[in-house]
């Protein structure tokens, strides 16, 4: 089937059947533009496998950017591998923007819950972008009718805003109106995974705690191994959901003199894993979609009405009885299917629904709900990849996938974030540093995520006072500049090169941040207006272009001391800044 649109001719191809397909487009404005195909058959059946495709001049594209790109920027060959999409991993969108930031070509489509398969790459013979978007790659349940949105837009946006459109037109469809985010959600996080791992003790915890309260950390997440008392990694023990008594004598007391300290308590759970060594692994056997050898488990299969009662009952009994705040699913992501559909061969017999997504959906919606009812405000943390548009109706913050000590995956994956996720709280991966490093070399733990909230791994107690002095400046910073941090607007450059420099405005203040050495730095002229300025460079000088003289400047080193200094003059100007330091200016 040929299709007419605004990039010239796209064609659908696919084994249709019975199926019948109607295409219709609608222009939203000049360069946007709205392809509707909607498809039904007279009786239910399993969709065909589409191809939508088409090329397009490769012409000022110079970058590729897709919400699970990471490091990867570049149009890739046209022979590479599609990139991937469900309602547990990234989104069907992909943008083709120009070396000046400019969007030449963003194409999305509305399905956000179903597996998709997106690529755009360059065709060799003839150095065009060959694009396409690829349907019901995976095993499906049979279905009667079926709709889909093709969004497409050249105008010459900055990229940026071009994406956060695409996501704010994803967020509008009702199916995927986002959950509610709290305050708490917000504030910063202690979390127990890179300092302690599974060797969890409430004692210990407790004393960090207490610690953390008093640098304005609002909540702990308390990962892997309060279930379980071995220490070995894996996941053999996932799957009873029984507390350690070891490590946690009376669980409800821990919670609560942690609750005295000011401070939201969350729990980790692996949320499809049933480990080789749990005692349910009889109960829910033949009830899971494949194994994972290499982590001691299998992973359920949410199609069983069972299994999603088992796991939903399973939070509201922790919720209940330990009086937590929320919780950190975990693994959503290992939904899937391994190969072919176990339903298949066994005539979907147990099950109450064929489809693994409406399934997944439905243990979600379901957890959330319930849980909502013991708890308003429940804090449900999920991390990328499971972060698209579809799942923030359940979850209400969203954090960076694991990067242990990484500050530029980090950095890379709270911009991508912010980008995507609307109103929902990006934070950081928990940030952990060595503690004999220099306190300017951790300090850029924190400097690389100022623009989400962060979440602190490191064992406090352990910390030289330097250490100590710059995480308290830095994070009563991020406290009082909450609002430009995270709700202003924010314009990040040059994702191509890893965001060098990421700005961030409100109608009273402007911070921008500069990661990339030797880059001149545009200050706008914003008479009145503080403008913060944040050395995460590695270099004790940056290259300023002031538009006006400045009236007034302060300057502060990693571990937030003031240091001495001539305010910088208008033009082009060479200042000294601590390494990993902070200069307000006000013009």
């Amino acid at each position: 089937m040929v299709i007419e649109s605004i990039l010239g001719t796209l064609n659908l191809n696919g084994e249709t059947g019975s199926w019948r397909i109607a295409v219709s487009g609608r222009t939203v404005e000049p360069g946007l533009e709205h392809i509707r195909i909607a498809m039904e058959t007279a009786a239910p059946a399993p969709p065909p496998r589409l191809l939508l495709e088409w090329r397009v001049p490769l012409t000022e594209m110079h970058f590729c950017w897709h919400p699970a790109g990471g490091f990867n920027r570049k149009i890739p060959a046209d022979w590479t591998a599609a990139l991937h999409s469900d309602l547990a991993t990234s989104a069907p969108v992909l943008l083709l923007g120009s070396q000046s930031g400019e969007n030449r070509l963003l194409f999305a489509v509305s399905e956000a819950m179903r597996p998709v398969k997106i690529k755009a790459g360059v065709h060799e013979e003839t150095c065009e972008a060959a694009c396409s978007v690829e349907l019901f790659t995976c095993p499906e349940a049979p279905i009667a009718a079926y709709e889909l949105l093709l969004r497409l837009d050249i105008r010459p946006l900055f990229y940026a805003e071009a994406i956060r459109e695409a996501f704010g037109w994803l967020a509008s469809f009702p199916e995927y109106e986002a959950a509610a985010v709290p305050p708490a959600a917000y504030e910063p996080f202690y979390s127990s995974w890179y300092s302690f791992h599974q060797n969890l003790f409430a004692p210990e915890l407790e004393r960090e705690c207490a610690l953390a309260a008093r640098y304005g950390m609002k909540g702990v997440i308390i990962d892997d191994g309060w279930q379980t008392d071995d220490n070995r990694r894996g996941y053999a023990f996932c799957g009873d959901w029984e507390i350690s008594e070891r490590r946690f004598p009376d669980m409800r007391a821990h919670v609560e003199r942690v609750h005295r300290l000011g401070m939201k308590y969350l729990v980790w759970f692996s949320v499809p894993f049933m480990g080789d060594r749990s005692r349910n692994r009889e109960r829910f056997g033949g009830k899971f979609l494949y194994r994972l050898e290499e982590l001691g488990t299998a992973v359920l299969d949410p199609r069983f009405p069972e299994v999603r009662e088992f796991l939903i009952s399973t939070y509201e009994k922790a919720l209940v009885q330990w009086d937590i705040d929320g919780f950190k699913l975990d693994f959503i992501d290992s939904f899937r299917f391994d190969g072919e559909d176990p339903a298949v061969r066994e005539d979907y017999a147990g099950r109450d629904l064929r489809s693994l997504p409406e399934a997944v959906n439905l243990l979600l919606s379901e957890t959330r709900s319930r849980l909502e009812r013991i708890k308003p405000g429940i804090l449900i943390e999920f991390r990328q990849s499971y972060i698209g548009p579809a799942i923030r109706k359940y979850g209400n913050l969203f954090r960076v996938g694991d990067c242990p000590g990484d500050f530029l995956s980090n950095r890379l994956g709270v911009i991508d974030l912010r980008l995507t996720s609307g109103d929902t709280a990006v934070h950081s991966d928990m940030l952990e540093w060595n503690s004999r490093d220099t306190v300017e070399n951790a300090a850029l733990q924190l400097l690389n995520v100022i623009f989400s909230v962060p979440q602190i791994s490191v064992r406090l107690a352990d910390l030289p006072e330097e250490h100590r002095e710059m995480l308290k400046f830095w994070l009563d910073f991020m406290r009082v500049h909450q609002e430009v941090l995270l709700h202003g607007k924010l314009t990040p450059y040059h994702p191509e090169l890893n965001y060098p420099l990421v700005v961030a405005e409100t109608e009273t203040e402007m911070v921008i941040a500069v990661y990339g050495g030797d880059l001149a730095v545009p200050v706008p002229p914003r008479p009145g207006k503080c403008c913060w300025i944040i050395n995460g460079s590695g270099s004790d000088r940056l290259l300023l272009e002031l538009p006006l003289p400045v009236r007034q400047a302060v300057c502060f080193d990693a571990a937030g001391r003031q240091s001495p200094g001539a305010p910088p003059v208008a033009g082009l100007s060479r200042v000294r800044l601590p390494k990993s330091g902070l200069l307000g200016i006000q013009f």
